[in-house]
């Protein structure tokens, strides 16, 4: 993924208004973010746990999706991520829910790695207990083309 800016991102968001953009907490990190081993930028909001955004490259543009964290439910034993199919025990996967764009009573949901580090995970540039990263046969590029896919899926529906 290419550096992208603070307005950038509040303007690349397709399911909250201008408003809420604007009032959205922005890591202030970006400058040493690893751009380069990142598919997309994903961060949850500090002040509240609820809250998780991800901002992506699709269709030649940045799109911004707000998110909602489900609530665990209950003793999670292990779950894995719908877009890099890493497996976590306990909390590390959550379902996360995008409204949809003018429709404030319909939203679109998966499961998706809590700190949403899915990149990094995908490079061995982070860890999870050992067998969070089940072994393929294939490529490093074949991997990351897959979770490339499954994230534009859902952006797409969400976008729908």
């Amino acid at each position: 993924m290419l550096p992208v800016t603070e307005n950038a991102i509040r303007a690349s968001f397709v399911n909250c208004t201008k408003g809420e953009a604007k009032r959205l907490v922005v890591p202030r990190d970006l400058a040493e973010r690893p751009w380069a081993d990142l598919d997309f930028l994903g961060w949850r909001d500090p002040a509240s746990r609820e809250r998780a955004y991800l901002v992506a490259e699709s269709d030649d543009r940045l799109v911004g999706v707000a998110l909602r964290v489900a609530p665990q439910a209950g003793q999670v034993r292990r779950g894995m991520c719908a877009l890099c199919l890493t497996t976590h025990p306990g909390t590390g996967v959550s379902l996360m829910t995008a409204r949809k764009p003018g429709q404030s009573a319909s939203s679109v949901g998966t499961y998706i790695c809590t700190d949403l580090a899915c990149s990094l995970y995908l490079r061995g540039k982070k860890q999870t207990e050992p067998g969070g990263r089940l072994r393929e046969s294939l490529t490093l590029a074949e991997v990351i083309d897959r979770t490339a896919a499954n994230l534009a899926a859902f952006l797409n529906r969400v976008r729908e």
